[in-house]
Parts: C-alpha cells; structure tokens; sequence
C-alpha cells in the first residue's frame, strides 16, 4: 500500500469517527484537492511531503464538520463547479431534480426566465448554459450570497438583481411575460434539527422559512401569478414535508393549472410545478 493510500484511509476513519457519512468519498475529494489531480488519478499521484501536512489540516478541519465545499471552495451542481464559501447556501443535489425539469421545458425563441433566490446562481448559471438564446433575471436580497452569484453567472446572459422576493411590485415591468419561472427559496420550519455543517454554517436567512417552511413560497406563488404569462410554467422547491401544503398554495390563488408534486432523485417529494392559466 502506498503512503498516500495510507493516509486516505486513515483520513477516512477519523472522518468516520467524526460522524461524516461520506467519509471515503471526502478523504480523496480532499487528498485530490490538496494534490491539485482529479480524484481519478489519485492512484497515480505520488506527492511530496508538504502535501500530507496540508491534508491533514483539511481532513481535521473537515472531522470538525466543517463543510467539504467550504474547504475546497467549490460545489458541483449538475454539469457546473461553483464557487462557494461563507456567506452562501452550498447547492445541493436535490435541486438537480428541478433543474432538470426546467431543462425540459419548451421554451420560445429569448425566452425570459427568472430564479427567484438564486443564491450562489446555480440554477441561473445552469439555465443560461442548458437554454443559449434566454435571458436569465436572478432575484437575491443577500450581498454575500450576489457576490458568488456574479463570479458563477459571469460571461453569461444572467441579470442579477438585489432584491427581497417578497417585496410588492418586484419585476412589475415583466408582468405577464415571464416564460419560465424557478425557485429554490429558504423552506425549512423554524427549529428543525439540521447536521452541524448546515446548522453551523450555511446562513440561516436562506435555510428557515417560518414556523411551517411556507413564510417565502406564499409570495412566490403570487408572483409567479404576476409574472408568468399564459401558458408558461413555475418550478418551486419545498421541504420533504409541505409538498401538499404548497400544492396546496398554488390551487387556491386560482391562477394556475397543472399542479404538480415531484420528486427528486432520492425519490422525496422535492418540489411543485405549475402552469400559468390561459393560452399561451
């Protein structure tokens, strides 16, 4: 076994101790992060010394739950690698499911589409990339988070505005034009026990959504109704247990058909779509 294997391995156990389910996966994510090599070719790398005195200090520092993403100061999200860090909700996988969806979409020619809550721009910076000829508006009212929007958003047609979702009369000149319409809101009830690398460290302003979860996708689904035109379809992402609680919202402001729960990979109801009443 080779020295570098070696201490994989025993990075692998102290995370294990630590409590981190992904132990392995995060010693060589690290190991290939610290070595500067794609985690494929880490049986290949044979690095120097100073390369173990700066993965232990990652391999301790995550064991104390620090998150993977913070460490590494990127986070995967479907095809991208974003930057991430302090300040900013790290992009989880589940959203790929609502990703997806809006991938599929049938869009016409410059289509307008709109992410409310962007965050670290992952679902804008993927939609401009999967839609060429649209014209993504991303919504966040958190600086630290817009200043990682801008750097993962940057060379593509993405306008970033600084503002709070709820606000009224948000967007009022795109009434009625809007195409597509997603959202990745904070939707967690207040209190709700998290692992020490949410709780810990992403900012609670995009994680808690009131005492039920609901307190930011109310106005979400009143300003999809204003926003959206006939015919164009909304995507909004909820918590494991309010999937009827949203359905809910969007049947009774009228303004919708089409109401549907959906699920992410892991085969959870993760979010509900809807399509804007009328002909489009």
């Amino acid at each position: 076994m080779t020295r570098l294997r070696r201490a994989i391995d025993d990075a692998a156990r102290t995370l294990a101790q630590a409590g981190i389910d992904s132990a392995h996966v995060d010693a060589e994510l690290l190991a290939a992060h610290v070595a500067g090599v794609n985690r494929g070719v880490l049986r290949f790398h044979d690095p120097d010394d100073d390369f173990y005195d700066g993965y232990r200090t990652l391999v301790d520092a995550r064991a104390r739950r620090i998150p993977l993403q913070h460490l590494t100061a990127t986070a995967a999200f479907g095809p991208l690698l974003l930057a991430v860090g302090p300040g900013v909700f790290i992009p989880r996988p589940e959203t790929e499911a609502l990703l997806e969806w809006a991938l599929k979409q049938r869009l016409p020619q410059s289509p307008v589409i709109v992410d409310l809550c962007t965050g670290s721009g992952a679902l804008a910076a993927a939609l401009a990339d999967g839609t060429p000829d649209a014209h993504v508006v991303a919504v966040e009212d958190s600086p630290e988070a817009l200043s990682y929007a801008r750097r993962n958003c940057a060379g593509r047609d993405v306008e970033l505005v600084e503002a709070d979702v709820t606000s009224p009369g948000l967007l009022s000149e795109r009434d009625g034009t809007v195409d597509l319409l997603v959202s990745n809101p904070p939707y967690i009830p207040d209190g709700a026990e998290l692992d020490p690398e949410v709780a810990e460290h992403d900012p609670a302003h995009a994680l808690f959504g009131g005492p039920d979860g609901m307190r930011v996708i109310g106005p979400i689904v009143a300003l999809a109704a204003r926003l959206l035109r006939p015919g164009a379809c909304v995507g909004v992402e909820h918590d494991d247990e309010t999937a009827a609680a949203t359905v809910a919202l969007f049947e009774r402001s009228g303004a919708f058909t089409d109401v549907t729960s959906r699920r992410d990979l892991a085969r959870r109801p993760r979010f509900v779509t809807a399509t804007r009443k009328g002909s489009g």
